[in-house]
């Protein structure tokens, strides 16, 4: 009976354990070509970056032929805060271009399709969950852009590569 007890208060204690567990970062869902891959964030933080993990065997990859987009799935802990989406393609001659962004206010946008030109190869596509915190200076200050809005500060970063079929 005595062995009953002890082997209760041990799965008892487990299962607070468990539910005491951190919450693993969110995934991001890359579709492209037939094929899927989803991953977890090469570098993720609190809502305040003020703890952060990096893993960088989270890179995703995935063979995708010119001319044919991604499309990404994002999950409801991304969507719920603002993010971007960085895509950058070298066109049809093999020159790389410059990296394309679009930002998504909270709730908005669920799903995102990358594109390129017609023969021009997508290279890497890059979701950025942006963070409660602003960037500071030295002294403390808030950074500001050139329209005087406030710097802000990535949480979290999902990449693909992209490798031509």
């Amino acid at each position: 009976m005595r062995g009953l007890g002890v082997l209760a208060v041990l799965a008892g204690g487990a299962f607070v354990l468990s539910g005491c567990s951190p919450v693993p970062p969110p995934e991001v869902t890359f579709f492209a070509d037939g094929n899927t891959v989803r991953t977890g964030p090469f570098i993720h933080c609190d809502a305040r970056v003020s703890s952060c993990e990096q893993n960088d065997g989270a890179e995703a990859r995935l063979k995708v032929r010119p001319g044919k987009p991604v499309q990404i799935s994002l999950p409801k802990e991304i969507v719920d805060t603002p993010w971007l989406v960085n895509v950058q393609y070298q066109d049809a001659a093999g020159n790389l271009q410059p990296v394309k962004q679009e930002f998504f206010s909270p709730g908005r946008q669920h799903a995102y399709t990358a594109t390129a030109g017609p023969g021009d190869q997508l290279v890497v596509v890059e979701i950025q969950q942006i963070s409660a915190a602003t960037a500071i200076d030295g002294t403390g200050a808030a950074i500001e852009d050139e329209q005087g809005n406030p710097q802000l500060v990535v949480r979290g970063i999902w990449t693909l590569q992209v490798e031509p079929a």
